[in-house]
């Protein structure tokens, strides 16, 4: 009930909004069990994909969105219900096998089941190497392999971002791919990694994305620690800077200490105290100086006793006239 009230809601209200380009929606069985697998882009596929289909379709989801606390854990739980998911315990390393159990409860039923071979969101936007749990469950379910190509939902809502963006998306179905060839052959391993490979094949055919040969759980993993990396490298850089900066100024501190003692042992030096004693240069200029004589007159006759004395007149002549 609360997937239809939620598909309602929901639908219009995408589609009003950001309708996505559908293509191929006439591969879907409008009855009967089918697999949807799919390239898994974003967070949004999971909401784009079934407000795209008339029917009802189940995912397989964590078992902590429909665990938490609060009233966020029950937003959380309604909504995931809402959009068909099926919580997977995943604790003690049988989550493969549990979301195998619930598929095929879903197909048993003659629903529509969903599922991400990648097994977790493309971490470059590349398509990346399926798990073979698909092909396993297309073999002991007896029924088609649809692929969906999400286009673009990346763009619309990349990953880590809560607001979408308004980028246009798409979703391509393809043709049902059948394996009922391999029937009882659900323990081959070779066999299961054909069917996956075939899956993702087709998956890159109509996705136009990149296929890479690698896990994409793997390259999460290296590009966590490619940025650890980076990180710890960033970091010993900085306090290599800082120890750098500390030194230097360490070093200031301890020329300038050096160079201050200096000054004041030098004009503490010689007994008399930096106060009583004059500064160099000083003295210099404190020195007595020798005392000019009389001038020397020159052409000046020696004094004769026995010569009589003459007197110069030294009146002129306004004073004869006086």
């Amino acid at each position: 009930m609360l997937y239809w009230f939620i598909h309602v809601l929901l639908g219009p209200l995408v589609r009003a909004f950001h309708n996505p380009h559908v293509e191929g929606l006439e591969h879907v069985p409008e009855h009967g069990p089918a697999i949807l697998a799919s390239n898994h882009l974003s967070f949004s596929d999971s909401i784009f994909l079934p407000l795209a289909l008339p029917r009802r379709i189940w995912f397989p989801a964590k078992m902590e969105y429909f665990t938490k606390p609060g009233l966020k854990g029950f937003l959380s739980k309604a909504f995931f219900k809402g959009t068909g998911q099926i919580p997977i315990d995943r604790s003690g390393g049988n989550a493969s096998e549990n979301a195998l159990k619930a598929g095929l409860d879903v197909l048993q039923r003659g629903d529509l089941f969903g599922i991400y071979p990648e097994g977790t969101r493309s971490p470059d936007g590349r398509l990346h190497k399926g798990k073979t749990g698909v092909a396993r469950l297309a073999l002991e379910g007896r029924v088609p392999v649809i692929p969906v190509a999400m286009i673009d939902t990346d763009k619309f809502q990349p990953t880590g971002q809560l607001i979408p963006n308004l980028a246009p998306v798409g979703i391509r179905f393809g043709a049902p791919l059948d394996f009922s060839r391999y029937e009882g052959m659900a323990n081959d391993r070779a066999v299961l990694r054909a069917i996956t490979d075939e899956i993702m094949y087709e998956l890159a055919s109509l996705s136009g994305r990149e296929y890479v040969d690698e896990y994409a759980a793997t390259r999460k993993a290296a590009i966590a620690a490619k940025a650890e990396q980076l990180v710890a490298k960033g970091t010993a850089k900085a306090e290599e800077i800082v120890a750098a900066g500390r030194g230097r100024v360490e070093g200031v501190v301890a020329a300038t200490k050096e160079r201050t003692q200096h000054r004041l042992e030098s004009r503490s030096s010689g007994g008399g105290g930096g106060r009583d004693r004059a500064a160099p240069g000083v003295e210099a200029q404190l020195e007595p100086t020798a005392q000019p004589g009389p001038a020397a007159v020159p052409n000046q006759p020696s004094a004769d006793p026995s010569a009589p004395i003459r007197h110069t007149d030294r009146s002129g002549p306004d004073s004869r006239d006086a």
